[in-house]
């Protein structure tokens, strides 16, 4: 058991016990990160690559050389450490971007240099704030919206977009659509084939992130052994990631996250009690029938018991509401069940879906499944794309303002 902060200068006692002598070495790693970090954030995560001279401009091929995206982050990490232990702890995060280190390209280390320089960070009231927070700032803007009303279907004329049609038969006119579903959903199941960019045949090649098996547990006391994130690797590393990627099925000895957001929300509960939020990455498109979701959850329960010294763990439980691949599937329509959207290996970190249609003018993507790629932040980013796109703005960085 080891404690990780988000502070470089309180982790290096640590490394040092994992690796003697290791503190220049991670000094400099993540220099080199944050300038990889730097790089991205000024010539790549804000720019929209739809004019082919951005493609062959010498200089972004230079950056983009420098950002090391042939190199995967497994073999990158081994040129840095030796301790297995440590490369775990460098490594792990690359499953929030739904990828295997073994496959997924070492510009991602820059993950590492925004967790222990940047920080980490939490939203007061729990992630829903930000969602709370986006609403209010475009109601300032007079924007509506219409919640309950699920879209049928995307309206094409020729080859623009004329609006959606809802659930419920009312079609509301737009020239133009921006969709944050699912992007399988999107394209398979709103549009006619003839209007897919992305038609089935692509999503049967592409790699997904991984699904999970998600626990929300209210406690009847405080949990004072854990800290607000704790992580379990797994003692199979390699095979861990094997059952997620290659031959999937429930990880036999998962690695695990669990979250005690009262830690520093104490609000979030009751006084004198915690909740938790228990994450076990799971392959996506797993048919696990009821029996195997019970005993599932139980091998898990025994594991935080056993890892995180909780002996009376159950005991403690008041509420429990487990959640699963299907539900990912009824709730945000995610191909298989995905938690994560598209993986980010080699191949589709370069040849990521674009954030418009190729063959509707006027419909355009956000979210997990198009550039730049999986989480909020990311997402965000997304949508910044789209705003540029739909304005005509070419400044390939970050926008100071809308």
């Amino acid at each position: 058991v080891v404690d990780i902060h988000s502070d470089l200068e309180k982790d290096l006692p640590l490394f040092e016990k994992l690796e003697p002598g290791v503190t220049p070495r991670m000094r400099e790693y993540l220099k080199r990160s944050g300038e990889q970090y730097e790089m991205a954030k000024h010539y790549f995560m804000y720019r929209n690559f739809g004019i082919s001279t951005d493609l062959f401009s010498w200089k972004l091929i230079k950056k983009g050389i420098e950002l090391n995206p042939v190199q995967t982050m497994q073999s990158y990490l081994n040129k840095w450490f030796k301790d297995d232990r440590l490369k775990k702890i460098l490594e792990y995060t690359l499953v929030f971007l739904g990828s295997d280190p073994a496959k997924t390209p070492a510009l991602y280390n820059i993950m590492n240099f925004i967790d222990f320089d940047m920080g980490v960070h939490y939203p007061r009231g729990g992630i829903y704030e930000i969602v709370k927070a986006l609403i209010s700032i475009n109601q300032k803007h007079g924007t509506q919206f219409h919640t309950e009303a699920p879209v049928q279907k995307i309206l094409v004329e020729g080859k623009k977009v004329k609006g959606v049609r809802l659930a419920n038969g009312k079609e509301m006119l737009a020239d133009k659509v921006v969709s944050n579903a699912d992007l399988w959903f999107t394209e398979t199941k709103l549009l006619e084939p003839r209007q897919q960019t992305y038609p089935q045949s692509y999503w049967n090649k592409v790699v997904l992130s991984p699904s999970a098996f998600i626990m929300y547990l209210g406690m009847n006391r405080k949990v004072e052994q854990l800290h607000h994130h704790n992580l379990r690797f797994g003692a199979d590393w390699k095979q861990n990631f094997k059952e997620l990627f290659d031959q999937p099925r429930l990880p036999e000895d998962p690695s695990y996250y669990v979250c005690k957001p009262t830690q520093t929300d104490p609000d979030l509960s009751p006084p004198g009690t915690d909740n938790l939020f228990v994450l076990v990455p799971i392959p996506p498109g797993l048919t696990i029938s009821e029996n195997d979701m019970v005993e599932y959850r139980q091998k898990v329960l025994d594991m935080m018991k056993k890892d995180l010294d909780l002996p009376d763990l159950e005991n403690s439980i008041v509420f429990e509401r487990s959640y699963w691949s299907d539900d990912f599937k009824r709730d945000y329509n995610a191909y298989k069940g995905t938690a994560l959207g598209i993986a980010h290996t080699l191949k589709q970190t370069i040849a990521r879906p674009a954030n418009k249609s190729k063959k509707v003018k006027g419909l355009y993507y956000v979210g997990a499944g198009t550039s730049p790629g999986i989480g909020m932040p990311i997402c965000l980013i997304s949508a910044e794309l789209v705003y540029k796109q739909i304005n005509g703005i070419k400044d390939p960085h970050p926008l100071k303002s809308l």
